[in-house]
């Protein structure tokens, strides 16, 4: 898997709404009304995460979900990550805020 450019990774970033380059990866996190909306959103990105065989770091804080994706295969940022930030973003279709 080709690991992108710090060029594609800034590119890349352009296009997704709320998420921030930390080292190798990229992150963002998501405020929810309560633990409980928090863990339903979690239950989805897991199901998703399945689907695509590519799994963030989940760090839930009672209504706050930080979400932190990079290949580690790749020790690095690839089009996997920035391609599972958009299916995340479809996901929340409004149902978040972003912090």
């Amino acid at each position: 898997m080709h690991r992108l450019t710090p060029e594609e990774v800034r590119a890349a970033l352009k296009s997704l709404s709320g998420w921030k380059r930390r080292g190798s990866a990229i992150e963002r996190v998501f405020l929810w009304s309560d633990f409980a909306e928090a863990m339903r959103f979690v239950n989805r990105v897991a199901r998703l995460a399945e689907r695509m065989q590519h799994h963030p770091d989940i760090l839930i804080q009672w209504n706050q979900v930080r979400l932190t994706l990079t290949t580690h295969d790749a020790q690095g940022l690839t089009a996997k990550d920035f391609e599972l930030a958009r299916r995340i973003e479809a996901l929340v279709s409004g149902r978040g805020r972003t912090g």
